[in-house]
């Protein structure tokens, strides 16, 4: 059988360059790799499913599934996962001491239903007592005005969502103090060039992420993989080849990390965070699969479904092919 020339489109990280330079191979795949943003992935891939194989987002996964047309099959590799305690801006001059203080708030958002904000959400009510309706959101692009949600919302009736005025985008708007706060993935410019009256939430983000681990154990989900639905009903065997060669991929990256001989990245200490985080987290600390992972699915479906985001509470199995449920043991 002659091998499957297909196009993947995914970040280029440490956990997938080892696909990308063909150190790893994927059974019966010959994979043209695009290396590109999420951002542009997630777009060309929900909109035109441009791609056969790509990185998705978890939230709009979850969103496709809900309503029943998902048009790419899951798989549990978690190409992207991060604590979000550094997500959240806000103004120091407003007396937002400690979360709990963000009730009764004006807090932009790029968009609703991102995963990052979803996993913000769940992380201020279930630590913190802040409920979605004890603020008012406020969408709009972090640095380009009017930027839309992707998805159509039908939140519950008692959270208050505004658009941001179509000439402001929402650094902007912190900046100047027309909003509170600020959550999103990436920062806003204000925050970067150090604009007076703007700060992180958590003054030390690294620590609150270890006590929030700590306590939770929950390292949140952001990005997994996806491949076409017609593929994958032609080609039966490809999910569980995928997942086998990504984990391969990301076992590696996570192997030349801990290799203090040279250190493999750009950055003092790396050795020393990995130590900590596997101290803390566990040798499998970036676990790919759904056993490993169930805990932190179910936390994030619960409150997708709460948020209004999902038409109904999807369970984790809907979200990935039966092979990839679970693996091989020898």
């Amino acid at each position: 059988m002659s091998r499957l020339s297909l196009s993947f489109a995914v970040g280029n990280y440490d956990r997938t360059r080892p696909l990308i330079d063909g150190e790893v191979q994927i059974d019966g795949v010959d994979p043209v790799f695009l290396r590109l943003e999420p951002e542009e992935i997630f777009f060309r891939a929900f909109r035109h499913g441009e791609f056969d194989v790509c990185e998705m987002s978890l939230s709009s996964t979850t969103v496709a599934v809900s309503e029943g047309r998902a048009n790419y099959v899951g798989i549990p590799a978690f190409l992207s996962r991060a604590f979000r305690h550094t997500g959240i801006y806000i103004r120091t001059d407003r007396g937002i001491d400690r979360p709990q203080d963000l009730k009764g708030r004006r807090i932009g958002l790029p968009e609703y239903q991102l995963t990052a904000c979803v996993w913000i959400r769940s992380m201020l009510e279930d630590e913190y007592g802040v409920k979605p309706s004890d603020v008012t959101w406020v969408r709009g692009g972090v640095e380009d005005p009017g930027r839309l949600e992707k998805i159509d919302l039908n939140l519950p009736p008692d959270v208050v969502l505004e658009a941001a005025p179509a000439d402001r985008s929402l650094s902007m708007m912190l900046a100047d103090g027309e909003i509170d706060a600020i959550v999103a993935p990436r920062p806003p410019s204000c925050f970067e060039r150090g604009a007076p009256n703007v700060d992180w939430l958590f003054p030390d983000p690294m620590e609150a992420a270890m006590g929030y681990y700590s306590r939770t154990k929950l390292f949140p989900i952001m990005h997994v993989l996806g491949v076409r639905r017609e593929l994958v009903e032609k080609h039966g065997f490809l999910p569980a080849s995928i997942l086998k060669a990504f984990t391969a991929a990301k076992d590696i990256a996570v192997r030349r990390l801990i290799d203090n001989s040279a250190t493999k990245v750009t950055l003092p200490f790396i050795e020393e965070q990995v130590g900590r985080a596997q101290t803390v987290m566990g040798a499998d600390y970036w676990s790919y699969g759904v056993d490993a992972n169930r805990h932190v699915l179910d936390t994030f479906l619960r409150h997708h479904h709460a948020q209004g985001l999902s038409r109904r509470r999807v369970e984790v199995e809907e979200l990935f092919h039966p092979s990839t449920l679970e693996t091989v043991k020898i």
